[in-house]
């Protein structure tokens, strides 16, 4: 059997949270009104956290600007 490098499981994590942050903030920047109707009603919790966007779809375009960054920032951080 090969004498594999273990897992870097941290560097996998943050990889996945940037995906999601950079996939979740073009969604909020290209659809940013259906993206937070989804979200707005029986969403486990999540419709405090969409609240403040419902009927401001400027104010989320410019939240997922700030995701997107932030995700691709995350993203260049992480190492094998």
């Amino acid at each position: 059997m090969a004498n594999w490098p273990k897992p870097n499981w941290k560097g996998r994590a943050g990889e996945m949270a940037a995906t999601f942050m950079i996939g979740d903030g073009l969604l909020g920047l290209l659809r940013p009104r259906q993206h937070v109707a989804l979200w707005a009603h029986e969403a486990m919790g999540t419709e405090t956290l969409v609240a403040p966007f419902r009927g401001h779809p400027h104010r989320r375009r410019a939240y997922a600007v700030v995701q997107i960054a932030a995700g691709l920032w995350l993203a260049s951080r992480q190492r094998p």
